[in-house]
């Protein structure tokens, strides 16, 4: 037997069975969750991103690797119709595999599937995250995703997760199509999607945050901005190349200002963008331990508690953030 999922519509006080289907509808069950997971990874789960698809493990191909906000990766297989008991074994199998990855794996995985470095993905992608406290693939979660599931299976993956506390979740999908043409996806999953996150979290993390600035001496203050700007991470590379050079130039500028700014040094393709890149980079002067960025660059939040703005170098610290930037570039070599 296995588990399944009806839809009725409610027409005139009466319910109409709605018996569509993706082939019904002339689409493909597993090509089309494919598309539609990538698009869209928020149906499986709140806090997953896709790193990568068809991954290569010691077993076979993994459908979909994903990577939650606690650094846990996710084992994620995906099954045409109902899901078979012989689905979790397969999917144990590659999540042993996976375990034993070194984070250079996931690097490699990451920039192939995405086009952004790991470490770019993740703060896009987990933006209240401080990276340096993320234990990468400290823990696995599996998750198996269909249309039906076997009852033996069902069992098994409670028996799992109740017993032995394994981060494993089945998400049953019901597509239906309405007289009216509507389309819809609903989703049921048998464990509570936080109680099945919580056995992966062995730690939670909260990023300490904080608007005050570093007090260190000069000395210090050098070594500290030259150890961060040196780093090749997007924001740290945009903040040394652009924002503080603009801010030398221009004094106080707008968050408007710095946006129409990246665009014409072509940092950025258009102000969408800019305001992207602004975005990662006011993140980054919010974590507690990047005080000494603080230290250098004042803002304040003018128009929402959350946007900084009138971002400026402070006057003490011109001729420090000059050094800074023609020590670095002396250091490369140009």
């Amino acid at each position: 037997m296995s588990s399944e999922i009806k839809t009725w519509q409610i027409i005139d006080g009466e319910l109409i069975p709605i018996n569509s289907s993706l082939p019904g509808e002339g689409l493909k069950e597993k090509e089309d969750l494919e598309m539609w997971l990538k698009s869209t990874p928020i149906i499986i789960s709140s806090d997953i991103a896709i790193i990568g698809e068809q991954i290569q493990t010691a077993s076979g191909p993994l459908d979909f690797l994903g990577i939650d906000s606690s650094g846990n990766t996710v084992i994620i297989e995906l099954k045409r119709d109902r899901i078979p008991r012989e689905a979790l074994a397969q999917a144990i199998d590659y999540a042993s595999d996976v375990s034993t990855w070194e984070i250079n794996s996931f690097e490699e995985i990451c920039q192939s599937f995405t086009g952004k470095t790991f470490e770019e993905f993740l703060v896009q992608e987990f933006e209240e995250i401080e990276l340096s406290d993320l234990l990468i693939n400290q823990s696995q979660r599996i998750l198996l995703i269909g249309f039906s599931i076997e009852d033996s299976l069902k069992r098994m993956i409670e028996w799992l997760s109740d017993n032995f506390s394994l981060a494993i979740n089945a998400i049953l999908l019901n597509y239906v199509k309405t007289p009216n043409g509507d389309e819809i996806l609903s989703r049921t999953v048998i464990i509570p999607e936080e109680v099945e996150r919580q056995k992966a979290n062995k730690k939670k993390f909260t990023i300490p945050r904080s608007d005050e600035p570093g007090s260190y001496d000069n000395d210090m203050l050098v070594k500290k901005l030259k150890e961060y700007l040196s780093k090749n991470l997007h924001s740290a590379i945009r903040i040394r190349d652009y924002l503080i050079p603009i801010l030398l130039e221009k004094g106080k500028t707008t968050r408007d200002q710095l946006r129409m700014e990246f665009v014409r040094l072509q940092a950025a393709e258009d102000e969408s963008q800019a305001g992207y890149f602004l975005a990662s980079i006011s993140n980054q002067l919010s974590h507690k331990r990047k005080d000494f960025l603080r230290q250098i660059i004042s803002y304040d939040y003018p128009n929402h508690h959350w946007e900084k703005d009138n971002f400026h170098i402070k006057e003490e610290y011109e001729d420090l953030a000059k050094k800074v930037l023609v020590e670095l570039k002396s250091d490369n070599g140009n």
